[in-house]
């Protein structure tokens, strides 16, 4: 059983039982109302997460959820609400508070242009200053579909990127990291649905087609406790629900690929749906160029529908499939792709309690062949999901969220089939693994003070890895053993095997999950805040590359993997400047992760069916300061991010002897970057013409170069330095967008705008790899520097109707 903290678990508990009785206490000595409903936009029935809904001249108010639900508990008496949503035009409502009342607010955007080109910030991508929310990166799609990106492809993930304590490995890489973790750390929802690969054409684009995604929210720390599995971070998206007043269609054709979003109400506005697909030619163009025997392409298809069964009741039904395929020439294809699906029911039980119960189930899957006689390699990761989550408004001053959530986890490694009778490779099936996670949670948001908020919870969260197969036994219980003649790690010796029946447990993992947070208010622009939160990790991706690929073989922890668990620190400073115009987000932090898995030297995991002679536990820390400047306001809008950081991992010998990775020293992981800077702006010159830029300045990615060579029976063999003490060359470059809106008549309903995309503007080879090599010629040691991108024109017409 791994190393747990009872002290600190004990502690939050009584917290959060306290904080229950001391509120429930003063919600009963005054007599209060309540005002519930939902906010919508007025033109398409759309439902508006984090609108602030508030009693003016008091400090009384909330943003609504996921779902555009809001309730508010204040004394009896006459007060002004106000609606707000930046973009959006306010409404103020007097009421007369001396009963409970339901009432429902639809709210009217400032432009109807192209969402494209509303070049200002949304409410939600600005930090609260009230709210003790931190470590959250906001991303609303407005912003997004500014942005100049690569083939003129807009990309969720690498605009979030822009952000600090957000990275890619590199260009062309598949995947993110944030604040110093590794990709498979990060827990990626679209509408609740896990995603596990987040990548199309081996990490150029996202899977995500903006034209159907209406909310991004990133937590890099402080994750509430309604989320866990995943010890980095979490990436909340949320797909739109479907126009309920008109048909409305939104697209854009662009040079690698088109999409096209069709919505509309059903059952007479009490329903609506949404369906969205995208496709990449490239396939179509290399055929055309008589290069047929080279195929690359993708889709995705979005799916959401919903129906309002009454004032108390909705359904919500959504969908996502996306596929990529490869072939080249004759000898290699390759193809993987993401299914999910997701039945929520919202229900009302009064004014102050809402619960979202959902059943859920997702799929990742890759088919890898080579054609030429050798082998197809099939494998597979579903998970079943059933979740119940319910949000209880207490009173003004303490909000309370609890509920519980199980995984079936269904691991299929796959199985190595040749493809023809000369083959050399042998047919191999891989041991399924299936396991199961449930987790229970408390969550309190309490107003302590005017000027002083918290939010403390707790999750507990357990971990049964099922039988059903026969598990390696390994003599001294030692699967990994230390050669100190050769100075090297070897398998260990395998002593028999254990028989597993189908669902008996072979091993169970439990964890306590505190989180805290609290915010200050200095004053009515700046505050102070701070986090902590500790987060448990049951399954692993299992990858030595630097980049993710679709090869991506997870497994579940078991006798020799055991959970990460990591505890993570923060403080923050947030200010306000010139009535909310420009804003300043600044934070450092501190985050440490137990049994991260590493790999010994010359690992093999590729149709590995006993990964644990591959792999040793060590521990990573990760450390920095992030500055966030936003300009919020104005034709000119945008921001400038900074990280200072640090990443690092160390692997001592542990039970299979030697001093472990690099003498069991720390060093740098593959995700470090000292410097990141990144500065976006948007400028709207006029109605017809606006303009996007971004800039981004790193350190160089660590990696592992030779530091000498011997010969050996004639054959020279490089030697390496200690791993990742080296870096690649810094990298950066600057994009340009141009966006043009043509004249139309303000009464036609087919609006168009065409976009001009420069990426790369100064034709920067950044290396995405250097390889060292000998020239065949002239026998000369040589280094290769490898890029993905020079300087990438595009072009795009966007249309909706």
């Amino acid at each position: 059983m791994e190393k747990s903290n009872p002290p600190i678990s004990i502690r939050f508990t009584i917290w959060l039982l306290w904080g229950l009785f001391f509120s429930c206490a003063a919600g009963m000595a005054q007599t209060n109302y309540t005002i519930n409903g939902t906010v919508t936009d007025k033109r398409n029935g759309e439902t508006l997460f984090g609108a602030s809904v508030f009693l003016k001249g008091t400090t009384i108010g909330v943003v609504t959820n996921e779902y555009g639900f809001y309730s508010i508990t204040a004394p009896e008496g006459t007060y002004t609400l106000n609606i707000s949503y930046m973009g959006y035009a306010e409404i103020d409502q007097d009421i007369t508070l001396n009963t409970n009342q339901k009432i429902d607010f639809e709210i009217s955007e400032f432009s109807t242009q192209l969402e494209e080109v509303i070049v200002s910030a949304d409410e939600p991508e600005r930090a609260s200053l009230r709210k003790p929310e931190m470590s959250v990166a906001k991303m609303n799609i407005a912003t997004v579909k500014q942005m100049p990106v690569v083939l003129g492809e807009v990309d969720v993930l690498k605009s979030l990127q822009m952000l600090p304590g957000v990275t890619n490995n590199g260009e062309g890489t598949g995947g993110f990291h944030v604040r110093g973790g590794a990709g498979d750390q990060n827990l990626v929802l679209l509408d609740e649905a896990i995603i596990y690969n987040t990548s199309h054409m081996f990490g150029f684009f996202s899977v995500f087609n903006a034209d159907a995604i209406k909310d991004v929210k990133l937590y890099k720390g402080g994750i509430p406790a309604r989320f866990g599995g995943r010890v980095s971070s979490v990436l909340d998206v949320r797909q739109k629900d479907g126009n309920s007043k008109n048909l409305a269609l939104t697209g854009g054709i662009g040079i690698i690929s088109s999409r096209l979003a069709v919505e509309a109400p059903l059952f007479k506005e009490k329903g609506s749906f949404l369906v969205a697909g995208r496709r990449s030619y490239a396939d179509v163009l290399l055929k055309a160029a008589g290069k047929g025997k080279n195929t690359v392409s993708f889709y995705d298809l979005n799916l959401k529908t919903n129906y309002n069964l009454n004032a108390n009741n909705r359904l919500f039904l959504s969908g996502y499939f996306g596929r990529d395929t490869f072939k080249f020439g004759q000898n290699f294809n390759a193809s993987y792709g993401n299914t999910s699906g997701n039945l929520r029911w919202n229900h009302i039980f009064n004014e102050k309690l809402f619960s979202n119960l959902s059943v859920i189930v997702s799929k990742y899957d890759y088919d890898l062949g080579l054609t030429s006689g050798e082998f197809d390699w099939l494998s597979s990761i579903n998970n079943y999901n059933i979740k119940y989550d319910l949000k209880y408004y207490l009173s003004d001053k303490f909000k309370l969220d609890f509920g519980a959530s199980g995984i079936y986890y269904d691991f299929d490694p796959g199985q190595i089939r040749p493809t023809s009778e000369t083959s050399a490779v042998n047919s191999m099936k891989l041991d399924r693994k299936k396991a199961f996670e449930s987790a229970a949670y408390v969550n309190a948001e309490h107003k302590l003070t005017e000027k002083l908020t918290v939010q403390y919870g707790l999750r507990y969260s357990s971990f049964n890895r099922l039988g059903g197969q026969a598990l390696q036994e390994y003599a001294n219980d030692r699967p990994v053993v230390y050669n100190g003649g050769l100075g090297i790690y070897q398998r260990g010796t395998a002593i028999g095997e254990t028989e597993y029946e189908k669902g008996k447990s072979i091993i169970r993992y439990g964890n306590l999950e505190p989180r805290a947070s609290l915010a200050y208010q200095l004053n009515e622009a700046s505050s102070l805040k701070a986090g902590y939160s500790r987060v448990a990790q049951y399954i692993h991706l299992l990858s030595n590359t630097a980049s993710a690929t679709p090869l991506d073989v997870w497994t579940p922890s078991g006798k020799f993997v055991k959970p990460q668990l990591s505890d993570q620190y923060a403080l923050g400073y947030f200010k306000d400047f010139k009535d909310q115009r420009y804003s300043l987000e600044t934070e450092v932090y501190y985050k440490t992760v137990d049994n991260r898995i590493d790999y010994i030297d010359g690992s093999d995991l590729i149709g590995q069916n006993t990964i644990e002679t591959e792999i040793l536990n060590g521990e990573s820390r990760a450390y920095g300061l992030e500055v966030l400047l936003r300009k919020n306001e104005g034709n000119l809008t945008g921001w400038l991010a900074y990280t200072l950081s640090k990443s690092e991992q160390r692997t001592p010998g542990g039970k299979a002897g030697g001093l472990g990775i690099n003498n069991g020293k720390w060093y740098n992981t593959p995700y470090d970057r000292t410097h990141d800077i990144s500065v976006n702006g948007a400028y709207k010159l006029n109605d017809k013409w606006s303009f996007g830029a971004n800039f981004v300045f790193q350190t160089g990615r660590p990696v592992t170069y030779p530091n000498g060579q011997y010969e050996y029976e004639g054959i020279s063999v490089a030697s390496y330095a200690d791993r990742n003490s080296d870096r690649l060359p810094l990298y950066h470059r600057l994009d340009f967008s141009v966006n043009y809106i043509p004249n139309r008549r303000p009464d036609k309903r087919l609006k168009g705008e065409w976009v001009l995309g420069i990426y790369n503007v100064y034709n920067r080879k950044n290396a995405a790899s250097i390889s060292f090599g000998q020239n065949v010629e002239t026998g000369a040691n040589e280094a290769t520097r490898t890029a993905i991108f020079g300087i990438v024109p595009s072009i795009t017409y966007n249309f909706k109707f």
